[in-house]
């Protein structure tokens, strides 16, 4: 099929363009720099491309993405910035799935998120939990973006929607806040406390997405939820990769929750500085659950990478970019 992508700059998209490709699929890219995406596609193995220069918010562009293509996977979203965020997402999301459906594309992929459900009902995660309204307005963005996806499959509509957990792994282009996460535990260590990591590879979301990537089985959701591990079995994982003790402070909830506060006034007051554990954040840190992948693995006869190859491979990289040194990697470093 000729695909249309979006967010192939990114840290999923660029794996995506990558398993798309690899599955045989031919690529039409939106971009906003040429330069960058040759820059970040050409190791993959994707570049040269066909692109359109232009903004997923530009109707006219999306438009001309879309001629000619059968299908669409739209996984860009912007992360940084303002009230902004909440247009580009949101008028993105409208773009890309709905003249999708009007083209007849089929199918139009979704990459929605887990944090769109969350906090759940229950103690896991579902495919048909009901939408949250996030803080963020990155986060608000996202929520809306699956209330225009889940009223075009109610209406019938191809849109295929995919919920990955948290993404990790090597070749992130960022880093993303799930890398610069893991970099700072490994840094400076985990904290004793509630929830864990519902851990996925980035390779593996882009293998259930091209495994979705097939016509005429008409509206579905994908939980990519990965393999949940509790912050101290990461820990220990961590640990027995590297062979180098890492640190393990105590972290009651509330307290966490509280440094969550404190870290989003600091970014208030100083926007350049850099640590992930917002409020929002501290909220999954201390809250998360499991997520029910079972559909997705069976319909798609797809099976998760263990938690332990994810890991060695992301630390692997990240020691590779200079994002962590040798005392940081131990082992690995050989």
């Amino acid at each position: 099929m000729r695909v249309a992508l979006t967010g192939s700059t990114g840290f999923l998209g660029s794996h995506l363009a990558e398993a798309l490709v690899g599955a045989g699929h031919e690529l039409v890219l939106l971009v906003r720099s040429a330069d960058k995406a040759q820059r970040i596609l050409t190791p993959r193995g994707v570049w040269p491309a066909d692109t359109v220069v232009g903004d997923m918010a530009d109707r006219a562009a999306v438009g001309r993405l879309l001629e000619g293509c059968d299908a669409v996977v739209h996984a860009a979203a912007q992360f940084y910035g303002d009230e902004s965020i909440l247009r580009a997402n949101v008028e993105g999301a409208r773009n890309l799935l709905g003249v999708g459906v009007e083209l007849g594309l089929d199918p139009v992929v979704y990459i929605s998120t887990i944090a769109a459900m969350f906090p759940p009902p229950g103690n896991i995660i579902t495919v048909d939990d009901p939408i949250v309204t996030m803080k963020t307005t990155y986060g608000q963005s996202k929520s809306e973006g699956e209330r225009i996806a889940r009223e075009l499959q109610a209406r019938g509509a191809p849109v295929v929607t995919v919920y990955p957990g948290g993404i990790h792994g090597p070749d992130d282009p960022g880093p993303t806040e799930g890398t610069k996460g893991l970099r700072d535990r490994i840094r400076f260590g985990w904290l004793r406390t509630t929830g864990g990591m519902p851990l996925v590879d980035v390779r593996d979301v882009a293998s259930i997405v091209a495994l979705a990537c097939v016509s005429g089985r008409g509206p579905k959701r994908y939980m990519a939820g990965g393999n949940f591990l509790p912050w101290m079995e990461e820990a220990d994982l961590c640990e027995e990769l590297t062979g180098a003790k890492v640190k393990r402070y105590p972290g009651p909830p509330p307290l966490v929750r509280a440094v969550g506060h404190l870290v989003d006034f600091a970014k208030w007051l100083v926007p350049s500085f850099d640590y992930p554990l917002t409020s929002e954040a501290a909220e999954f840190v201390t809250r998360s659950v499991p997520c029910d992948s079972s559909a997705t693995l069976r319909e798609l006869g797809f099976s998760y990478r263990p938690p332990r190859e994810t890991l060695r491979d992301t630390l692997v990289w990240l020691y590779q970019v200079g994002e962590l040194n040798a005392s940081h990697v131990g082992k690995l470093a050989g």
